[in-house]
């Protein structure tokens, strides 16, 4: 369609005809493209369609020109329905199909899935909801309210039940009675069991080896046993088949994200490391508005009637005393029978009554409770019209202020709590309600109501007449003219859950009732029919205020009614010939679904219906629908008014009941992409995406109404651009209570043209209403500033996003006035959040595709993805008072995790296009440039070391030079100190088990080298497994070993209540290591040869087992002595956390040397006691458990970590009794004492525990330090003595098993900040303590004597600069000799022993670490006197995972998860095809499962710019944690893409 040069065409509709006659011209007029609204008003034909092909159209102006392009430009279109939506929304629907996008449908255990309880089966949607309040028409009433019986809805879940085909969905797990035995049937029946997952070959022999079971684990998988539940092959909601597995999922995802997306915004903001920049970059293409300046528009003058009351008081007075039988008010009970008929006159006696009571009944009479002025609360229910009118008109009279509220069922319902804000800020003491109220408010165990949290301390009158004195005859209250003094207020709330209260005066409540009645042409005694909530909005107004001005009768019909029978209010309608009705379009729509050809209804005598939220562009289907069925039953066309109104501006226009043809009710079908930009279009090419809007009338009588822009400056928006309605009249709200800015932005706003001048002296008020004035005054409203969502600029109403999900089929899975629409700011953007409630009998999978449909629909009708989609079970979202969605609460639900959804479809991929651009890799610099650089920027080359071993002065000087071997030092020993104890096991109790002197551990030693020569018939150089538990045989064997001339290999023995997954990990290193025999005790020889050892591994192919426990009497003929010092002392075997296992040779003279550097830091000497609770198989751990004492002579106290499952304080109350200095332990240690002492400390001190005298507690660790673990250690047990500076942690890893140890000499670690984006550029910017995106980081102990560090950049194998990031390489004595490999690779043994950097110091031999960290010189001093270097390990490098170009580290995004909620245990990330998997471990109810879903999602969003792809929701132990304590990640992820996780819930983001 071309437009005129000047822009668009004007335009707009009549619909004038009956609704046949119009479908009939719809039909007729079906090649009309558009209708012109000239300034004469007529219609003009502007283009007929060429009949050869719609698409070609001949563009004629017929006859007349067009004119007035300058007013407002409005393009509409005739529709025979106003379905125009849900037809869109039904052909974008099929445009998606053509596409075959598959969703992988998430995978939910079946306790999760069967949730079938008897609360999901209540009575169809019966409940409302007020559209300010959230709600938008029905929902699920309790059981309790609906007048069918329990018995029947109870038979009905049992044959739903009985015929669908997955179970269904509610609040709780398990079922009750009947209905839950079926639910269990129904899952075994129809729930499908995966088969058992492929058992995995074991590793090829080659090391390192990717071990397939949990190795050196606490906590392993059940490959056998696989619960995890899904249908075998579901088909997903586009009709491709989905295999259940998890890797088919995954794939199906991936497939469906390489999909073309919208292209992604430029680029939201620059992550340069100094500032996130939001450049949001218009789109060029955008409509932009092209009409002229819009020109206030007025509305017809106030007729001053002379008869007028001049106050709403005097109205009653006269009508109270001229006609005191008429009826004023009728209220009805739930079965639809006149309960009570309130009289003017007994309305005016009582209001009397209750006006002094209050002023002289409360209180004493020199201090009154409550004087004119005073704001008091009205408490009174929905039911109680009558108490309600009489206590209101009783405050006008006396001249106090009411305040209407809800009545408060609960002391924590929705929103109760910020009502007694607004309660305590009006300074309110005293709550008017009725007697029944009063009795069933909550009370407290003496009688009395409680104070509802929040609220102020109230005092409760009830107002009925009989608890009331009578006034004196003299008494009379004083009936003045309206005036500026406050009349009442009336509560608002806001969009994030604020209650204000709007004041309004009693000249604005005069003239607006005058205003009402001029437009809706009110006389004296007629009859109205009220459906709305009586105490605030349309309903007061209509039904309270000026229904008393003009004396008519008001039937007033209760909510709970309503729900009993919709038809109710037309039953009324038609039994009382009532000329007016209020309601809104929900109670149509009821009406509609109830109506069944009831054949009595004749709506012939309504004049008007006011549809009280004919502003909400979705209440247009229900005024055409309802039309559509009661036509026949006499109701006429123009009887249908609309009105919009908000708290603030009361009513701001209404459609007049009118047979003037003159002015024509219009409808617009305006283009949803042109209302996303604020401007009105009719989109020519993309007729899906419309919005169809109706009149709601003209302004009200003595008002000035304008549009301006909805944010900054008050200025009028152009004729075809879409802004906030703001009204200048008597007849608005006049502040907002106490709070004087709000009151100023709303109540006093002076709009001004594009020069800057005011267009009126008076103040306008704004509405809250978005819209735009149309042809001939017409007022149009497309949605609120409160449903307002501004998407990447774009503005998107939550209204029309729920009328778009409505239209997918909604009543088959959802309720209709269930769904709630708001946005959550995630990455500097507002992303759309979906919440609706689901219908107990619809299917999981039914739903999932409702939800991918729904998600569908608003991409093509809105072109905006949709965040997050969730489905909560029916009844289970909080309410307002009248049954609508509380709508700032469900969002706190969703924001704080307890929304308890039971299906959620989250879509970060389709919406986030705002992160930060990947990074680039840069080309590699040459070495002389990075040389040259560094010396430019002034950086020295990041390496640092130890003291040097020469120049320390070692006591036993003779000692060391004699004895390069362990072996002999033992022998030195027992010679020289035979009864020195060396060695104190204890047990979980912590009495001493067993110790050994010098001289025992020596012939111990001896004896075993006697066996392995005698029964082992070993040779020098063999290998013997030691499969011992932790403790003094595992010592004595290895010395055994080193006696006879044996390489030991220390093997974590097999689990005895779980051989199946840890017996075949033992197997794998005895075979790997090429072990001659198995030296164990007699209970582990047993197990090896057991029935359960034998189904797990081969039991035939062990090496000779011998078992110490049966020694030989005689020592060996000779001790062996090594010949060369660089032979093999032992190898140490060790699983990664990615789960390779490799074994590295460690020499004598490199043992004997870390003996020697751990003797100096530590300072450790035979007067010694070191306690030390660590696994003894690897690493640092085995060395001191094993080594260190024999080596420097102090005594060891030995404690298995094992041991303190059974009493956590047993280690700690061994350093306190033993009056410890130096202690060991692992983070696994750690973190038990933390959480299982940390309520005992008191208990502990009075049992005399005391840790005043540790000097250090050295965490053994090969990873970053924990240092959130490590301070709330400290902190717990600073009670108990505990220095804070004594905590520290240690380095090591494969090469090089110990690097850095805080030592007893020099400066305490030291922290630093460093800023976490930079990190994931391999730089390191250090920032202040608590700054954005800070990460700590703590140093990781002090280097060891002899050692060599050096920072070497991985890929390039160059030395970096200072404060760099880059790999640890180490030089120094006891570096491991290399891999222990069966098949001699080279490649790995060379690369990872024996490198050599690309330039500068290309001599030294280094070994690389595998850990990526950075050197930093601080300003503190080591023993030397030289600045201290202090080395920050980052993490590891084959655990980092490279996303987006940039470099993560699992253990920060993991850190970030676990923050988010309280029922995350633990966590674990890893990346699978690209896709960032975040497994979580949950403690707390299944329910709680899914509200992880977008908490994690929007938390690594947030920090990391990462978009999750798949959450999975586990049982606490499921994350697999090796001995050190250390996640093993790539364990899980091969679990997990085994099926053998059996997940709670996999949720897959799209």
């Amino acid at each position: 369609m071309t437009l005129p040069a000047h822009g668009v065409i004007s335009l707009s509709l009549t619909h004038t005809h009956t609704h046949t006659e119009m479908s009939q011209y719809c039909k007729i007029t079906e090649g009309l493209e558009v209708v012109a609204w000239l300034s004469s008003h007529t219609l003009t034909t502007i283009s007929q369609r060429d009949s050869s092909h719609p698409r070609h159209c001949k563009h004629q102006l017929g006859g007349q020109r067009l004119v007035n392009t300058d007013s407002l430009h409005f393009i509409s279109r005739f529709f025979s329905s106003s379905d125009v939506h849900t037809e869109a929304v039904q052909a974008a629907l099929a445009k998606h199909k053509e596409r075959k996008m598959a969703v992988p449908m998430p995978s939910k255990r079946r306790s999760l899935v069967v949730q079938t309880s008897m609360d999901a089966y209540t009575p169809p949607d019966t409940s409302s909801g007020s559209e300010e309040e959230g709600g938008q028409g029905e929902g699920t009433p309790t059981s309790s309210q609906g007048s069918i019986s329990m018995e029947h809805w109870i038979t009905r879940a049992i044959h739903q039940g009985s015929t669908t085909s997955s179970s269904s969905s509610s609040t709780q797990s398990g079922g009750s009675g009947a209905a839950g035995r079926l639910a269990d049937v129904l899952a075994q029946t129809h729930v499908g069991k995966s088969g058992n997952a492929p058992s995995t070959s074991p590793a090829s022999t080659s090391i390192p080896q990717k071990l397939d079971s949990c190795v050196n684990s606490n906590i392993c998988f059940f490959p056998g046993l696989c619960l995890f539940v899904c249908i075998n092959t579901c088909v997903s909601s586009l009709g491709v088949p989905v295999s259940s597995r998890v890797s088919a999922k995954i794939q199906q995802l991936v497939n469906t994200l390489k999909q073309p997306r919208r292209p992604p915004l430029r680029e939201f903001f620059v992550d340069d490391f100094e500032e996130l920049l939001e450049v949001q970059q218009p789109d060029p293409n955008q409509p932009r508005p092209e009409g002229s300046q819009m020109v206030a528009i007025r509305g017809e003058p106030l007729g001053v009637v002379t008869n007028w009351p001049p106050s709403l008081e005097a109205a009653l007075q006269r009508w109270g005393t001229i006609s005191p039988k008429a009826p004023c008010l009728t209220t009805m009970d739930t079965n639809g029978k006149p309960l009570y008929v309130l009289t003017y006159g007994k309305l005016w006696s009582r209001s009397i009554k209750v006006a002094y009571n209050i002023l002289h009944k409360l209180g004493t009479k020199q201090e009154p409770m409550v004087r004119p002025g005073d704001r008091v609360a009205l408490v009174f229910p929905n039911n109680d019209p009558a108490a309600f009118m009489v206590a209101f008109y009783g405050c006008l009279l006396a001249e106090v202020v009411p305040v209407p509220i809800e009545v408060p069922l609960t002391r924590k319902d929705a929103g109760s709590q910020q009502i007694g804000f607004l309660l305590g800020s009006c300074g309110v003491t005293v709550a008017l309600t009725s007697d029944a109220c009063h009795k069933g408010l909550p009370k407290g165990p003496t009688g009395e109501i409680p104070q509802f949290k929040g609220w102020p301390k109230l005092l409760w009158f009830v107002t009925e007449s009989k608890h009331l004195s009578k006034p004196p005859r003299d008494w009379f209250p004083h009936i003045k003219d309206a005036n500026n003094d406050t009349a009442y207020i009336e509560y608002k709330t806001c969009k994030d859950g604020s209650v204000l209260g709007v004041t309004v005066t009693r000249i604005a409540l005069l003239t607006h009732c005058q205003a009402l009645t001029q437009s809706c042409g009110y006389t004296e005694a007629e009859i109205i029919v009220n459906v709305l909530d009586f105490k605030k909005d349309v309903g007061l107004w209509h039904g309270i205020l000026t229904s008393v001005m003009n004396m008519m009768h008001v039937i007033s019909i209760p909510y709970s009614l309503m729900k009993v029978n919709p038809l109710s209010w037309i039953q009324k309608v038609c039994q009382y010939k009532a000329k007016v009705a209020c309601v809104k379009s929900r109670d149509m729509h009821w009406a509609l679904v109830a109506h069944r050809d009831q054949r009595d209804v004749n709506l012939s005598s309504l004049r008007m219906l006011v549809v009280a939220d004919g502003s909400n562009p979705w209440s247009i289907s229900s005024c055409d629908a309802f039309l559509n069925v009661f036509q026949s039953k006499g109701l006429r066309p123009e009887v249908i008014c609309p009105c919009a109104s908000s708290a603030e501006a009361l009513t701001v226009a209404i459609r007049r009941p009118t047979d003037d043809s003159n002015q024509p009710p219009g409808r617009g079908v305006l283009s949803m992409q042109g209302l996303s930009y604020g401007v009105i279009r009719v989109d020519s090419e993309e007729r899906l995406s419309v919005l169809t809007v109706q009149d709601v009338g003209t302004v009200m009588p003595g008002a000035l109404m304008c549009v301006v822009k909805p944010e900054g400056v008050p200025q009028l928006c152009r004729t075809d651009e879409i802004g906030e309605l703001c009204v200048c009249s008597i007849a608005t709200g006049m502040s907002y209570y106490g709070l004087s800015g709000m009151t100023k932005n709303t109540f006093e706003v002076f709009p001004m043209t594009s020069s800057g001048a005011p267009i009126s002296e008076y103040p306008f008020t704004r509405t809250g209403l978005l819209g735009f004035i149309g042809p001939g005054g017409l007022v149009f409203v497309s949605g609120k500033m409160d449903g307002l969502m501004v998407v990447s600029g774009r503005r998107h109403n939550a209204d029309d996003i729920v009328a778009t999900a409505l239209a997918v089929e909604p009543m088959k899975f959802v309720y209709r006035g269930r769904i709630a629409v708001f946005s959550v700011t995630v990455l500097h953007d507002e992303r759309i959040v979906v919440v609706a409630e689901q219908r107990p009998d619809s299917t999981e999978e039914d739903s999932f595709q409702w939800m991918s449909r729904v998600l569908q629909a608003i991409d093509s009708i809105h072109n905006v993805g949709v965040f997050c989609l969730a489905l909560v079970p029916a009844n289970t979202l909080p309410k307002t008072p009248l049954g609508g969605i509380h709508l700032s609460e469900t969002k706190q639900l969703f924001l704080e995790g307890s929304l308890h959804p039971c299906n959620v479809l989250m879509c970060p991929h389709t919406c986030v296009t705002n992160l930060p651009k990947p990074r680039q890799k840069q080309p590699e610099i040459g070495p002389a440039s990075v040389m040259v650089g560094n010396l430019v920027s002034g950086k020295r080359i990041a390496q640092a070391s130890g003291r040097d071993l020469g120049q320390i002065e070692d006591n036993d000087q003779a000692r060391k030079v004699c004895f390069l071997f362990l072996s002999e030092v033992l022998q030195w020993r027992a010679q020289t100190t035979p009864d020195h104890v060396l060695f104190t096991l204890l047990s979980s109790r912590g009495t001493v088990l067993s110790s050994l002197t010098c001289l025992q551990l020596h012939k111990r030693a001896e004896k075993i080298a006697a066996m392995l020569m005698e029964r082992g018939h070993l040779q020098d150089g063999d290998h013997v497994a030691l499969v011992y538990p932790p403790g003094i045989d595992l010592i004595a064997a290895f010395y055994g070993c080193l006696y006879a001339g044996c390489v030991p290999i220390t093997v974590r023995p097999p689990h005895p209540q779980n051989i199946a997954t840890t017996l075949p990990t033992v197997k794998m290193i005895v075979e790997v290591s090429r072990s001659a025999c198995v030296m164990t005790s007699q209970v582990i020889c047993k197990l090896l040869k057991s029935k359960e050892a034998s189904a797990a591994v081969d039991v035939r192919s062990w090496p000779p087992v011998l078992d110490t426990d049966d020694l030989p009497k005689k020592k060996p003929p000779q001790l062996y002595k090594p010949s060369n010092p660089d032979t093999l002392a032992y190898l140490d075997f060790s699983v990664s956390t990615t789960g390779m296992l490799a074994g590295v040779k460690m020499s004598h003279t490199a043992t004997s040397a870390f003996c020697r550097s751990i003797k100096l830091q530590c300072e450790l000497y035979p007067s010694r006691e070191v306690a030390i609770c660590l696994d003894p198989y690897c690493g640092l751990g085995f060395v001191l458990w094993c080594l260190c004492s024999v080596y420097s002579g102090h005594q060891s106290i030995l404690i298995p970590p094992s041991e303190l499952e059974v009493n956590p304080a047993l280690w700690l109350l061994a350093v306190s009794q033993f009056r410890v200095r130096d202690t060991f332990c692992s983070y696994s240690v750690m973190e038990l004492c933390t959480k299982g002492l940390g309520l005992q400390t008191e208990s502990l001190k009075s049992r005399g525990l005391d840790l005043s005298r540790v000097r250090t507690c050295v965490v053994v660790a090969e990873e970053r330090p924990r240092i959130a673990l490590t301070q709330s250690f400290s902190k717990l047990f600073k009670d108990l003595g505990l220095h804070p500076r004594a905590v520290s942690t240690s380095f090591g890893c494969r090469v090089n098993l110990a690097i850095c140890l805080q030592g007893t000499s020099g400066p305490d670690p030291t922290t630093v900040f460093v800023d976490m984006r930079a990190l994931r550029h391999d730089r390191v910017r250090l920032v202040e303590r608590g700054s954005p995106h800070s990460l700590p980081l703590m140093e990781s102990g002090k280097i060891l004597p002899g050692v060599r560090i050096i920072i070497a950049n991985p890929e390039t194998k160059g030395p970096l600069g200072d404060s760099h990031l880059g790999e640890i390489w180490v030089h120094c004595g006891h570096n491991g000799s290399g891999y222990f490999t069966v098949y001699g690779d080279e490649a790995l043994q060379s690369d990872h022993f024996n490198s050599h950097l690309s330039f500068g110091d290309t001599q030294t031999v280094w070994a690389r670490t595998g850990y990526l960290g950075f050197l930093r010189r601080t300003e503190l001093t080591d023993a030397s006197g030289e600045r201290h270097d202090a080395l920050y390990v980052v993490g590891a490098l084959d655990e980092a995972m490279e996303l987006r170009g940039m470099r993560y580290h699992p253990i920060d995004i993991e850190t970030s998860v676990i923050r988010t909620h309280k029922s995350i245990m633990e966590c674990a990330v890893f990346p699978w095809t690209n896709l960032l998997v975040v497994v979580v471990e949950l403690e707390g109810s299944e329910q709680e499962a899914l509200d992880l879903v977008p908490l994690v999602t929007n938390a690594v969003l947030e920090e990391h710019y990462l978009i999750v792809g798949v959450v999975v929701v586990v049982d606490i132990g499921v994350i697999p944690i090796n001995s050190r304590g250390e996640k093993q990640r790539m364990h899980l992820r091969d679990g997990f893409l085994a099926d053998q996780l059996d997940p709670i819930y996999v949720a897959y983001n799209m």
